[in-house]
């Protein structure tokens, strides 16, 4: 039989640059199959064997598994469908080399022992789901089975991390930082005291919400008193902190009086935990959102005030 003008493997790497034990890999593989044996059973190829060959070494080069290179020779997908699903795998790949990537630059920032960077890695493998389950635990657990704010506990779900695909070392330390002050059992146990102090509050009537407006007046009034110069024990806080209490109880349907400058000063120290202030840091830090105002200070400041001007 004629079979025309035909290769050898030897050819076949000669014209092609690739090695004879590549070329043979490929014909064992079988997304290369001779297209007939010679006399002395030696593996033989024609022209499209060639064309062919060159396709499998740009698929190869392009990083295409040999079974989607079969598939693609064996007609059973085009080649657009293989591209396609090859540079979606590309795709996770590029995301988990990033990942990495700020993991490594985290550690180098914090000079991370061995056991540390294994955490900090599993952590940040953790998928998106896996991250706002995280969270949702976190409000079941501290949140659940209690009647507290509910516009809080809707604010808490929504507000969930969302790591970028290509996060900063800062965005890989603070989702470290926030999945392990969520799992900590003394934060928990705090924001299950703020919590409850919430229901019993509700319990009595209290139907407010989230109090937005109370907390930037607050904010804005006893920053330009810290500006100023003023200090908590000082007389010149008096009136500053008779202005703040009038304030919240006309929120809260109440009247300013030596009991109600107590219980505000109970309700203070139970809201102002700074870890709490750091989990929404955290947050913002994560999703790329505003920083936001530290309010720390100025509630630990009203709260000192308040001890020094217990009266009316």
């Amino acid at each position: 039989m004629d079979h025309g003008t035909s290769y050898s493997i030897g050819d076949l790497a000669r014209r092609t640059g690739l090695s004879v034990r590549t070329i043979r890999f490929y014909s064992d593989a079988g997304v290369l199959p001779p297209t007939f044996r010679s006399s002395a059973n030696h593996r033989r190829y024609d022209l499209t064997a060639v064309a062919r060959l060159d396709l499998i070494r740009t698929l190869r080069e392009l990083g295409v598994d040999l079974a989607s290179i079969h598939r693609v020779l064996t007609d059973e997908i085009s080649v657009s469908q293989a591209a396609t699903a090859h540079a979606e795998a590309l795709d996770v790949q590029i995301r988990v080399l990033r990942l990495r990537r700020a993991v490594l630059r985290a550690v180098a920032k914090r000079d991370s022992s061995p056991e540390e960077m294994e955490l900090m890695h599993r952590i940040v493998q953790l998928s998106e789901a896996e991250r706002h389950r995280l969270i949702h635990d976190f409000v079941d657990s501290t949140f659940g089975g209690v009647d507290a704010n509910p516009e809080l506990v809707e604010l808490l779900r929504s507000a969930v991390p969302h790591l970028p695909d290509e996060p900063t070392a800062d965005q890989v330390e603070s989702w470290i930082e926030l999945a392990e002050l969520v799992q900590d059992t003394d934060f928990r146990a705090g924001v299950r005291r703020m919590a409850e102090y919430q229901a019993a509050e509700r319990a009595d009537g209290d139907r407010t919400g989230l109090h937005h407006e109370l907390t930037n007046h607050v904010r804005d009034r006893v920053a330009a008193a810290i500006a100023g110069g003023i200090r908590p024990a000082s007389t010149q806080a008096g009136p500053v902190t008779s202005e703040l209490v009038a304030r919240y109880a006309d929120t809260f349907g109440a009247t300013d009086s030596a009991e109600y400058r107590a219980k505000l000063v109970t309700r203070l120290t139970i809201a102002n935990d700074p870890r709490v202030e750091r989990y929404w840091q955290l947050i913002a830090i994560i999703n790329g959102s505003a920083p936001m105002t530290p309010l720390a200070p100025v509630f630990r400041w009203f709260t000192e005030a308040l001890r020094h001007h217990p009266e009316p």
